[in-house]
């Protein structure tokens, strides 16, 4: 119960702050169909509509595609065979604990592809709490709003002596049965992709509001059970794929209303969620909770000062950096916090999370939350301690246990950025423990632990002729970290030794650049060059990128790697290059063109390939190169050029709100380049004043009054008032609440921000 009362206070001390700022409803900006516009061969995003409350539990989405496809939602489809409950943080991970429901009427029709049904987008709202389609073979609207665990369905249907309600337990092992006299189903669907223990199961309980006038039951599509016995009792049906279809008879406009909610723990578990979070509560209750839940946390970042569409393609992409990680705890009957362990398969206390790739994240998404969800992320932390605990390992790409997938060993950035910019409430000696043990070899799959530990802290790199692959680009990863992992030591006061150990590591990156071509590369054991190099040869030495996107990946040390280029001018012409370069592309270590590939080339920005991680920092580059104003040309240039509100607003892959990150940071003028120093590179900020509301009570502002399409470049800076010099600004400006205002030009200022004391951090470089 106290629980309970600390989360209302919270929430109402936060809504009279946020709604004391205007009345405008913030979700109205917000297109969760941002980045549907995808497919296999080309990602404009590769996301779906998710309907869902901040990090909930579960998402709910319109299902266009076949059951288990990992393009659940596509904008392209014409028809709508489910609405279900999904979990997908990406389609290359594809979903789990799936479910849906749907309505019909005439006919039964249960296969799921004979069963769709015509829709158009001119009759669809989605809205981050709100969906609402018309089904037009059946005559039928269907409304959806969520809760953390649950949802609330509302179906207007025809005047009909049949209208059906499906649920669909998807594949793979489920099960479901029918309570007539309680107008309730119950079941469970495990359906999955990897990454979880034998006793998987996501239980689920539906209320509806409408006495049934019949049921059945089927099993993979054919068989049907009718039940004969007047619905006075059960009716239930277990196997690979069942599902349950409820009848009625209906009026002309008819509402029948459903209350769903879920537990990873026990139907039980699914029944208190659904008493908790949903109660007595009407759907439009529900709906407005859910609006005023992504009002608060939209509304903690107020902007002022841009054009419509600015405002749009801004909330659109807060929204996405808000729905991952996921929680993935429940709260008992004792108001306790407790999870179902995706990795040993026990209900144990505390926090959990999931649906995160810290490939992805530890760029932006962790960042952001270290700025704007201190205590959140105290919460992850937690979950990361218990993932340890439970598991041996940390999590490197979790979804919702340990999967394999990309490369390096990327939580130890993150929990070193949050521990050092003060943020406490977990147990950083058992992560330090963990990150340690990362550091000595790999874990149940590649992607955990070190994959390749043996040789890099042997030879101080990953040899390209060694059974690891990718491994140029583990090696610049693995550097990163323990650039993290030194630092965090010297905060946790471990040994010096161990601190050195560390600190040495991270020049690790040096093994791999060679100076005559001015580009990293594969290096093989006897120190020679891997052979097979070309500049543009994507793969092989590196994930998902080229030389081209991956020679930046020196987080921590700017102006070590333009030593190692020969001078920055060298390492600046190179960085040039990037945008003036002919795209070109060996594609011969996949066999053929990846999306990736085609979205570097469509957006005729020569190499530069925004539309995947490694290289989205790069340009941010500039602030330690003396030319601080090709940052902000070149951050204005890709907000407006790729990225919209549109189905098609995103340039690539999303991977859990990284590159809608990318665009937060940049929209608000900076972006942390090197997570764990607590500074930020400037760009250009895109509007006239932004605020950020932050949990401390203290707010952040940054004001550009002369702000405009041309006027792109920041001519001066004033902290609080008084002149600034720095192509930067600190977690300690942001906290404090500091105003920082930019006069804005249409010309840069070629000397502003030149001078060596006014770079960020570089590890080489000592400060003055």
């Amino acid at each position: 119960m106290e629980l309970r009362k600390q989360i209302l206070f919270v929430l109402v001390v936060v809504t009279i702050k946020i709604n004391a700022q205007s009345n405008i409803n913030l979700v109205d900006y917000v297109n969760p169909l941002v980045g549907s516009d995808s497919s296999f061969d080309l990602s404009n995003g590769n996301t779906y509509p998710a309907i869902a409350t901040p990090w909930g539990m579960n998402f709910w989405t319109p299902q266009t595609g076949k059951m288990g496809n990992g393009w659940g939602y596509t904008y392209d489809a014409n028809k709508i065979r489910g609405f279900k409950q999904t979990h997908q943080p990406s389609p290359w991970i594809n979903d789990y604990a799936a479910f849906s429901l749907f309505t019909e009427t005439g006919t039964l029709k249960i296969n799921e592809t004979e069963r769709g049904s015509w829709f158009s987008h001119k009759t669809e709202i989605s809205k981050p709490h709100y969906y609402k389609v018309y089904l037009a073979d059946y005559d039928v609207t269907t409304e959806i709003t969520p809760t953390e665990r649950g949802a609330q369905f509302q179906f207007t249907f025809p005047k009909t002596d049949s209208a059906h309600i499906l649920v669909d337990g998807f594949f793979k092992g489920s099960m479901v049965k029918v309570f007539p006299k309680e107008r309730k189903v119950v079941g469970y669907c495990r359906n999955n992709s990897g990454g979880v223990p034998d006793n998987f199961h996501n239980y689920f309980v539906i209320y509806f509001d409408k006495a049934f006038e019949a049921v059945q039951t089927w099993k993979t599509n054919d068989t049907i059970q009718v039940n004969n016995s007047k619905l006075s009792k059960a009716l239930s049906a277990e196997g690979y794929h069942v599902g349950a279809v409820l009848s009625f008879k209906t009026e002309e406009n008819e509402k029948v209303a459903a209350k769903v909610a879920s537990s990873f723990i026990s139907l039980e578990q699914a029944e208190l969620n659904l008493k908790r979070e949903i109660g007595n509560d009407t759907f439009e209750q529900t709906k407005d909770k859910s609006a005023t839940l992504w009002n608060n946390e939209l509304g903690r970042i107020e902007i002022e000062g841009g054009t419509l569409e600015q405002y749009r393609t801004f909330y659109t992409a807060l929204y996405r950096v808000l729905l991952f990680p996921r929680k993935f705890y429940e709260i008992n009957t004792e108001d306790e916090i407790v999870h179902y362990s995706p990795y040993n398969g026990k209900v144990l206390p505390g926090y959990m999370f999931t649906d995160n790739g810290f490939w992805d994240t530890f760029r932006a998404v962790f960042p952001f939350f270290t700025i704007m969800y201190p205590e959140y992320l105290s919460q992850v932390m937690q979950g990361l301690v218990n993932t340890y605990n439970e598991s041996g390992w940390l999590p490197e790409w979790a979804s919702p246990g340990h999967r394999d997938c990309m490369v390096g060993s990327n939580s130890a950035i993150n929990i070193a950025d949050a521990y050092l910019r003060g943020i406490r409430g977990f147990d950083i000696e058992t992560l330090y423990e963990a990150i340690l043990k990362n550091t000595k070899g790999k874990g149940p799959v590649n992607s955990v632990g070190r994959f390749g530990a043996k040789y890099y802290n042997r030879l101080g790199y990953i040899p390209y002729d060694v059974d690891v692959n990718e491994n140029a680009a583990r090696t610049l990863e693995y550097a990163f970290a323990d650039w993290s992992i030194a630092e965090l030591g010297e905060a946790l006061n471990k040994p010096q030794k161990e601190i050195d150990l560390f600190r040495e590591r991270s020049f690790n990156y040096r093994h791999l650049f060679d100076p005559e071509i001015g580009f990293m590369r594969g290096k093989n054991k006897n120190g020679t060059w891997a052979k097979t190099f070309t500049p543009d040869k994507w793969g092989d030495a590196f994930t998902e990128g080229s030389s081209w996107h991956w020679t930046w990946c020196v987080f921590h040390d700017p102006i070590g790697l333009a030593e190692s280029f020969g001078g920055i001018e060298k390492m600046r012409n190179r960085l040039d290059e990037v945008f003036t370069a002919a795209p070109t592309f060996n594609d011969s270590y996949y066999g053929f063109q990846i999306h990736e590939i085609t979205e570097m080339l469509v957006s005729d920005m020569g190499q530069y390939a925004h539309g995947n991680q490694p290289i989205q920092h790069a340009i941010y580059l500039y602030n330690w190169l003396e030319q601080p104003w090709k940052a902000q040309m070149w951050a204005r240039e890709i907000m407006d050029k790729l990225y919209s509100s549109a189905p098609d607003g995103l340039c690539g892959d999303e991977d859990n709100g990284q590159t809608s990150a990318w665009y937060v940071f940049s929209a608000m003028g900076f972006y942390p380049v090197t997570p764990g120093t607590g500074e930020y590179a400037m760009g250009s900020p895109l509007f006239k004043n932004i605020k950020l509301h932050l949990q401390n009570g203290n707010t952040f502002e940054i004001k550009a009054p002369n702000n405009s399409k041309e006027n792109i470049y920041i001519n001066a800076i004033r902290k609080n008032e008084l002149p600034y010099q720095k192509n930067y600004i600190t977690y300690d400006d942001i906290v404090s609440g500091s105003v920082f205002s930019a006069d804005m030009t249409s010309s840069p200022n070629l000397t502003l921000g030149t001078d060596k004391s006014s770079k960020p951090y570089s590890m080489s470089q000592e400060k003055k």
